[in-house]
């Protein structure tokens, strides 16, 4: 028979605050479970969950703008092409949807993440007395010494001129300054950043993509730079299990990356 120490034991193998239940109570960050349901949204139960506070309805709706925005980009992206192919493989959603989602990494996946992080750098040259057009330029140098040419956040091999997407978003967190939601200071870097790319290039334009945007919206609301990779991993998410369910309806079977003729035609590099 276990006594009180040993209890004590196994409930602080596990520390954490965001749940605790027993029989008949369960509570999310010292909220019971019922008095949750109905009354919070899920974009604001996710921030919940993972920041430990309610957000406004304003706020949570700008969270909610940026994973509504990021579900899909069809099946030539690798996390939904996996996905797909996966689910002619006679194996269940939930496989299905995990192998989607673990195709989200540094490449494909992670520039939110990558983009917030020169976000907060410029902001922090700023705040340290930096002009905005130095600490821009200062920023993106530091960014390219560390990760290579390519800015993520900004152009898109598919969408050109412009990712259609990007300029509702920004519009729509322009509105929630002017409101007082946020603080605005993110849309003014990100612009900036836009145009001092476009400006290294000529004048021709490198408008900031679906990526750049979000990562404007997960800086506006203060979101650490990892959680802006999680929180697209659950934006996918849904696109995933779209597919993957539309994919299983199909009925087809070990479906490969290109149709059967055209594989003696295919040579890889060497």
């Amino acid at each position: 028979m276990g006594d009180k120490t040993d209890d004590h034991d196994i409930r602080a193998w596990w520390q954490t605050s965001i749940i605790d239940m027993e029989p008949g109570r369960i509570e999310f960050r010292g909220e019971p479970i019922q008095e949750l349901i109905g009354n919070m949204s899920f974009a604001q139960m996710i921030w919940f969950m993972v920041l430990g506070e309610k957000p406004d309805k304003q706020r949570a709706d700008l969270l909610e703008c940026a994973l509504v925005a990021a579900v899909d980009h069809g099946p030539q992206a690798p996390s939904i092409a996996a996905a797909r192919m996966a689910a002619t493989c006679g194996i269940g959603i939930n496989n299905v949807m995990a192998t989607g989602v673990n195709m989200l990494g540094d490449i494909h996946g992670g520039a939110g993440e990558q983009c917030v992080e020169l976000y907060y750098d410029i902001h922090a040259r700023i705040k340290d007395g930096a002009e905005l057009a130095k600490a821009v330029a200062d920023g993106i140098d530091a960014w390219c010494k560390l990760h290579g040419k390519i800015v993520s956040g900004f152009g898109h091999r598919f969408h050109k001129p412009v990712d259609p997407r990007s300029p509702r978003l920004m519009q729509l967190v322009r509105d929630a300054a002017s409101a007082g939601t946020v603080s605005g200071d993110f849309v003014t870097i990100g612009e900036a950043v836009s145009h001092e790319l476009s400006r290294r290039k000529h004048g021709r334009p490198i408008p900031m993509n679906i990526d750049g945007a979000t990562a404007v919206i997960f800086a506006e609301l203060g979101f650490p730079p990892e959680l802006a990779r999680g929180i697209f991993c659950l934006s996918r998410s849904v696109g995933i299990l779209a597919h993957g369910w539309e994919q299983m309806q199909q009925n087809e079977r070990n479906k490969g990356p290109m149709p059967p003729r055209f594989l003696p035609l295919y040579k890889p590099e060497k």
